[in-house]
């Protein structure tokens, strides 16, 4: 997975946040985390919309049994930041409480039929995480 999130951020950076492959026509955006143990900065491209001031990501890990280690990293370290296109933000990351998670994630899924796949593919509630911007 990191070779292959390594070709995706290049692509993006190279591109000013356009890519093709399997994510092609949709809105991505790069966040950096601090590692909930390493302490050492992450980087995951990830799909988003905006809702408001806020973008939101979905911790699907394709519809994974477990949390991306990225869900872990803003649980731990909310302050973050994220590259959409080629503006870079300082955010506050939240985990969406209920009834907002599933508004939230249901916009996802008519976005894109993935996130339905990964919804029923996982034995868990795959939680939504808003990144609100605390500098432009």
């Amino acid at each position: 997975m990191n070779d292959f999130n390594a070709r995706i951020i290049k692509e993006f950076r190279a591109n000013e946040g356009v890519v093709g492959g399997p994510f092609e026509g949709a809105t991505l955006l790069l966040l950096h985390t601090t590692g909930a143990k390493s302490g050492k900065e992450r980087v995951n491209p990830l799909m988003y919309f905006k809702e408001g001031d806020r973008y939101v990501i979905i911790a699907s890990k394709a519809g994974a049994d477990s949390h991306p280690d990225w869900y872990y990293n803003v649980k731990a370290n909310p302050d973050v930041s994220i590259e959409v296109g080629t503006e870079q933000l300082d955010a506050q990351a939240s985990i969406a409480p209920e009834p907002d998670r599933t508004q939230l994630y249901e916009k996802m899924e008519s976005i894109s039929s993935a996130f339905t796949e990964y919804k029923n593919k996982a034995s868990r509630v795959i939680p939504v995480v808003t990144l609100t911007p605390t500098s432009s």
